[in-house]
């Protein structure tokens, strides 16, 4: 597919003529910004994380809340301000558009005006906000954290829920014990309903196990802490072995071959070895890095002074180490398995160390991902060590560089700070930075998805400059929370676009020049680049919204006017045909909220009725002189060009593809009639006609939403199959005696000359017009040789 070809076509607003006005829109939220900004009421800065807004509205709620400040009349209204703060601020696609356009930008029906009582937010808010061991996810990380390889034991929650609250200190106890054997979630299904709904949530709490490619399994015990304890430790698979005269020089070669340590705990009668579920423990945290294993030195007294041990301690034994080196071995005197950890990561060591002399050639062609470091180590180092068993059945390698060695080689890199990437193999250049959450699990799914992506990180030297290929380029900020949650949803989509278009990011707190010559002012703004022709994304922040988005500039289902063509294709429009037109302002938020759904809309009425918008900014006066008063403005213009001025505003509470297409094919005349019992028997049972029929009922909700599917199938077969309505409340006895049990039902009635083929019909399971008649039409070229053959004669 060229799409250097076909992206011409198209006539969406380019972004150079958009550019002036972008920033006529700007400043007016920049002036407002001075006077009540959302993050200065929130005392957060533009960068906070979700979890950073959601602790400082809390702090606030305690002390401004009205029920705390009954003697100030004015209480009421500042909690309201701090409030509509929070809730634009926590939600990823608002808080997108309060940045680019103000409050002016967010919609009116989202104001909001209510709030929790004060005991609410002391203590139902947030429950496990500030437990440093008990990770909170939310839709935007969960698929990421349960899919990292690590073993997840997630606590879906209610903030109501009183059974809820009485776990909480359990599960505080129970993540403290756990801490770094297995990961300890909790999901809010108060913020996150619809991640919850997806995953079968139906009471609160509900305790679920995640191990990645499993099902998972749900714990239905008494919740105390040792039952939590012995339910996740049997997920701990990782295995401890006995170590004995007949395998322990075997079982010490064979690890040292793989690249991994011994962890040895030598046990006496005098007891001081690491019990059971402590080795067990310790064996899960260290798994891919160290071979776990117990030695009984009663009955194996020899063997263990082989080892130069007399008494009960722990020992790890590096595997690229001989015995006989000093300080190669390190003894532990702890029995604590997080004591353990710590120490015996610390001794394990360090990533391979790449420098400017091997960079390019280790780089060549393997993939890599590699960590960046500036002198003094993170706190998360020593966990980076963990990366290469994460990814080693990824075929991904890990390496570092250190940045104050090779400072030349980051600064070509525009590697500025700590920061891990991965190196796809094709060269220097095609690297992805992760700009997500700086732990374990978030990286691994960054790298796992980036390799098999096509998005590439730019800078100023692979910048699509020449314009020979098309590329969709995501400027953006790696504070800016809406940012992170759009760069997987861009690597899906490279994906599905593999070899037709290119995929990069550009940081504009590094690439202020590039960002300032597309006049970007807000974050993320993408862009898709297609030789001369320059288009800015609109639409939600989803792999299946850029792809939609993408489909519409090869084939436009919505035709972008201006006075002109307005003019002379609605208002001098054929007689009987229809147009549906949205005027609409860049900077509403409903307008931005309404535009993937009516492209959508649009391709639902292809053929049937044309669909076109109008930019009010652009072209103020002229919406004016149509008298449009608010955005956005979606009217149906009739088929009837007697009154070419004439038309239906639409004033429905829903905005959504199938809702405006409902509403818009109900101005079209009927395809289909309605059926009575004496006419279903004289023209559908005894007729010549092929017939489709709907069965319904007003009351049924989905017979309601099927109903202008169900024109738009008759007249898909108009001249082919006859369509009809049978109202079975009206009509039960009929519909009864056809054997209706559910409302929808559609029934295929063909004619076969003589006689029906089958007298209540033939069942169609689908609700999909073009579904529908492509069964239909493939049972009457079945049918065919029957309808021509011959009748035989009589005796």
């Amino acid at each position: 597919m060229e799409y250097r070809v076909l992206l011409g076509v198209h006539q969406p607003r380019p972004i150079q003529l958009m550019l002036p006005l972008m920033l006529l829109v700007i400043l007016p939220a920049v002036v407002w910004a001075e006077n009540q900004d959302y993050y200065n009421l929130l005392g957060v800065s533009r960068e906070a994380t979700t979890r950073e807004i959601r602790r400082a509205f809390k702090k606030l709620a305690l002390t401004m809340h009205p029920d705390k400040n009954t003697g100030d009349p004015s209480a009421h209204e500042k909690f309201l301000k701090v409030n509509r703060a929070y809730e634009v601020l926590k939600d990823e696609e608002l808080r997108k558009k309060y940045d680019k356009y103000g409050e002016k930008g967010l919609n009116e029906e989202q104001q909001g005006g209510r709030y929790e009582s004060w005991n609410y937010y002391r203590y139902d808010f947030g429950i496990y906000d500030d437990d440093l061991e008990i990770i909170t996810l939310d839709s935007g990380d969960f698929e990421a954290a349960v899919n990292s390889g690590e073993v997840w034991f997630i606590n879906f929650y209610f903030p109501r829920c009183s059974h809820c609250h009485q776990l909480a200190p359990t599960w505080r106890d129970f993540a403290k014990e756990m801490n770094g054997v297995i990961r300890i979630g909790a999901v809010n299904c108060g913020d996150n309903n619809r991640l919850c709904k997806r995953k079968g949530i139906n009471s609160y709490p509900s305790l679920f196990i995640y191990r990645t490619g499993q099902k998972p399994e749900k714990f239905n015990g008494e919740r105390s802490k040792d039952n939590l304890v012995r339910f996740s430790m049997q997920f701990i698979t990782t295995t401890v072995t006995q170590l004995w005269q007949g395998n322990v020089f075997k079982e010490i070669e064979s690890a040292f071959a793989l690249g991994l340590a011994w962890l040895i705990t030598f046990c006496f009668d005098t007891g001081d070895c690491l019990e059971p579920r402590t080795r067990q423990k310790v064996a899960g945290m260290l798994d891919g890095l160290v071979k776990v294993g117990w030695m009984d030195c009663t009955s194996e007294e020899q063997l263990c002074n082989s080892f130069q041990v007399t008494s009960g301690v722990t020992a790890l034994f590096p595997s690229e180490s001989s015995l006989d080196q000093p300080g190669s071995v390190l003894w532990l005197n702890t029995l604590d398995s997080k004591e353990i950890y710590s120490q015996v990561i610390n001794h394990l060591p360090d990533l391979q160390l790449l420098s400017s002399e091997n960079f390019q050639r280790k780089l060549a062609h393997h993939r890599w991902l590699v960590s960046f470091t500036f002198g003094e180590r993170s706190p998360t180092s020593n966990e980076y060590k963990k990366l290469p068993a994460f990814l080693k059945n990824d075929h991904i390698q890990v390496s570092r560089v250190d940045c104050i060695a090779d400072s030349e080689l980051c600064q070509s890199l525009y590697i500025h700070k700590p920061c891990v990437a991965v190196f796809k193999g094709l060269g220097i250049r095609d690297f992805e930075i992760h700009h997500g959450k700086d732990v374990l699990y978030n990286i691994v799914s960054f790298a796992r998805d980036s390799v098999r992506a096509h998005v590439t990180t730019l800078t100023p030297e692979n910048f699509p400059s020449d314009r020979k290929d098309a590329w969709l380029v995501d400027f953006f900020a790696p504070w800016c929370p809406p940012c992170q949650a759009l760069l997987p949803e861009l690597r899906k989509a490279s994906i599905q676009l593999a070899g037709q278009m290119k995929f990069g990011t550009l940081d504009c707190t590094i690439h202020h020049n590039l960002c300032s010559m597309y006049n970007i002012q807000a974050y993320p703004t993408t862009i898709i680049f297609n030789g001369s022709s320059v288009y800015e994304y609109e639409g939600q922040h989803s792999a299946d919204g850029i792809l939609e988005f993408i489909q519409d500039l090869i084939d436009p289902s919505v035709v972008v006017m201006d006075p002109s063509s307005f003019t002379q294709r609605v208002k001098g429009r054929a007689e009987g045909q229809i147009w549906a037109v949205d005027f609409y302002a860049p900077w509403c938020g409903p307008c931005q909220a309404l535009m993937p759904e009516w492209r959508r809309m649009a391709r639902l009425l292809s053929g049937q009725i044309l669909v076109g918008s109008v930019d009010c900014q652009q072209f103020q006066s002229f919406c004016q002189s149509q008298n449009v008063r608010a955005y956005p403005e979606i009217r149906l213009y009739s088929s009837s060009t007697r009154q070419p001025d004439r038309y239906m505003s639409y004033n429905g509470w829903h905005r959504d593809a199938h809702s405006l297409r409902a509403w818009a094919l109900s101005s079209l005349p009927r395809a289909s009639v309605d059926l009575t019992p004496e006419s279903f028997r004289s023209q559908v049972l005894s007729g010549q006609d092929h017939w489709v029929l709907d069965f319904y009922a007003p009351w049924c909700g989905p017979c309601q939403h099927f109903a202008p599917e169900f024109e738009v199938l008759a007249r898909i077969l108009k001249g082919e199959v006859r369509a009809g309505k049978v109202d079975c409340q009206a009509h039960h006895q009929t519909c009864q005696s056809a054997g209706i049990t559910a409302y929808p039902t559609v029934r295929f009635y063909p004619y076969l000359g003589a006689k029906r083929l089958e007298q209540n019909g033939e069942h169609i399971s689908s609700r999909d017009a073009n579904m529908i008649a492509d069964i239909i039409r493939q049972q009457l070229q079945r049918l065919s040789p029957r309808l021509h053959a011959k009748p035989k004669d009589e005796l």
